[in-house]
């Protein structure tokens, strides 16, 4: 574990509230294209970001069409409406979809690169324009991270993971998450929760540094997601979910997440359901798969995240992180099975077969994850 290994910290950082507002100072570029989504714009999130960005100058190109699970084509109309204004930057502002576009809108406008040249691991090697991401959302981590998920096709999802999408700075401010509903701050929580998991136990590129911050941010997370659900507006629970989805980011840039992630995916493209809660609903039992193989590294998280379980024994902390997860999850209010989002038994083979096609995440996983694995954990999950 402490031999030969290389780590990206990603961008630099400010955490603070109301720092959303003064993102002019971290750009020098006049024009900027600033891409979000008609959601953030319609609640008034990016206001105060868009009105410091006027005051001080900034020609502001405003591209807020950005759909949940975007598109291939969402992100060319960005780049062309980044293009025609002759942006020099490229602010993000939202949940992961609006950041994963604009990640991806930057390196193109930069580099004058093809999207479908750059799907796949380092197939970007070119230079972007200078980003900036502000989520409003604590769980994604995009904007930690040098990963952007398009929807290629109605429902197959493509990965462009490469150093030159990098942010040059992230933006944590935590008064952006105040008004985010209950089950949208559960489901972003546990989509959190499982990176710092996924990376503290992945088969590839697991290092002593990512699992200082998985492990710190496990602890921010499972400490602070019940009273972020139940109270919106408490400032501190809202930045340490912040602080803590954003640390889960760093370490799965680092050591990337595995089965959990590749069993999600489908559910969100053919089911159209919500990443974070697709993760809660395969957590359980991707974890129970996975226990032979990492059953010593659940121990050592499961007093994180209760640490009544500090006093068992191996098995007893192993089986107990799956308990207290599963927990959490019910406490904040999202559902445990399949068949609340819609999917039935029908459908089980459809998604075995989609969740093959994300290679690229299961051989992260601690232990093998075949099509047949894949079709009885989603039954398991039903």
């Amino acid at each position: 574990m402490t031999g030969s290994f290389s780590f990206n910290y990603g961008p630099r950082l400010r955490s603070a509230p109301g720092a959303a507002a003064a993102i002019a100072e971290l750009l020098a570029a006049d024009s900027l294209l600033f891409v979000t989504d008609a959601g953030v714009r319609g609640l008034g999130l990016c206001d105060g970001a868009l009105a410091g960005l006027e005051a001080a100058g900034r020609r502001v190109t405003l591209f807020d069409a950005v759909e949940a699970d975007p598109s291939a084509a969402t992100v060319l109309a960005a780049v062309e409406a980044g293009r025609a204004a002759g942006a020099r930057a490229v602010v993000g502002f939202g949940g992961g979809s609006p950041m994963d576009v604009a990640k991806v809108a930057a390196y193109l406008l930069g580099s004058g690169d093809e999207l479908d040249a750059i799907y796949g691991v380092e197939q970007a090697t070119g230079e972007g324009l200078p980003l900036v991401l502000v989520p409003t959302t604590a769980g994604t981590g995009s904007e930690a991270t040098p990963i952007s998920v398009i929807t290629v096709g109605s429902t197959e999802k493509k990965g462009v993971n490469a150093a030159a999408l990098y942010a040059d700075w992230a933006v944590l401010d935590p008064t952006l998450t105040y008004g985010l509903p209950p089950h949208v701050t559960a489901a972003t929580g546990v989509d959190a929760m499982v990176h710092a998991i996924e990376a503290y136990t992945s088969a590839r590129l697991k290092n002593p540094i990512s699992d200082a911050l998985a492990k710190e941010a496990l602890q921010l997370l499972s400490a602070n997601i019940r009273v972020a659900v139940k109270d919106g507006s408490n400032t501190e629970a809202r930045a340490s979910m912040l602080l803590g989805a954003y640390l889960a980011g760093v370490a799965f840039a680092n050591a990337p997440v595995a089965g959990v992630h590749a069993l999600a995916y489908p559910l969100g493209g053919h089911f159209h359901v919500p990443h974070g809660l697709s993760n809660a609903l395969m957590l359980p039992h991707v974890l129970g798969h996975n226990m032979g193989a990492a059953m010593d590294l659940y121990a050592e998280l499961a007093p994180i995240v209760d640490p009544k379980l500090e006093g068992l024994g191996r098995q007893g902390r192993a089986q107990g992180l799956v308990e207290a997860l599963s927990a959490i999850a019910a406490d904040c209010g999202l559902p445990a099975r399949l068949r609340a989002v819609g999917v039935e038994a029908g459908h089980l083979d459809l998604l075995a077969s989609e969740a093959m096609k994300q290679q690229r995440l299961l051989v992260n996983n601690p232990c093998p994850i075949e099509q047949h694995h894949a079709r009885a954990l989603y039954e398991a999950a039903l």
